[in-house]
């Protein structure tokens, strides 16, 4: 039988190793003081926030590392020489789970993200 799948990102945190649960805490506690008006939810089987009815960043834990996402091609080109460390897709940057998480660039991922929002809204 599958495992059931997280209603709460506390669930989803509970649900890894103990060492994986630290750096995904760290990452949640930066994106909520970053975004104290975001709210907490599970979409797509991640860790989600959703800020003025829509998707502000997700994050997720892998084998070796840990995944934010969406990074934009702005927040990319905003923050190339930051980010220029660190493998990724597309839309996405991983911190390796054998560094320090960096808590002040997902802070600056989620300032940029919460910029990219409210011009949203305002459109």
């Amino acid at each position: 039988m599958a495992a059931a799948k997280p209603v709460t990102i506390d669930e989803y945190i509970a649900a890894f190793p103990a060492e994986v649960q630290g750096a995904l805490q760290e990452i949640r506690n930066t994106i909520r003081q970053t975004a104290p008006e975001a709210e907490e939810t599970i979409s797509y089987e991640m860790p989600t926030f959703n800020l003025n009815g829509s998707y502000l960043i997700y994050f997720a834990g892998w084998k070796k590392h840990v995944a934010l996402y969406p990074v934009t091609e702005r927040i990319f080109e905003t923050l190339s020489a930051e980010l220029a460390g660190y493998k990724g897709s597309k839309s996405s940057v991983h911190f390796p789970l054998n560094k320090p998480m960096p808590l002040d660039l997902v802070k600056k991922i989620t300032e940029l993200r919460i910029a990219e929002n409210h011009l949203a809204v305002a459109k």
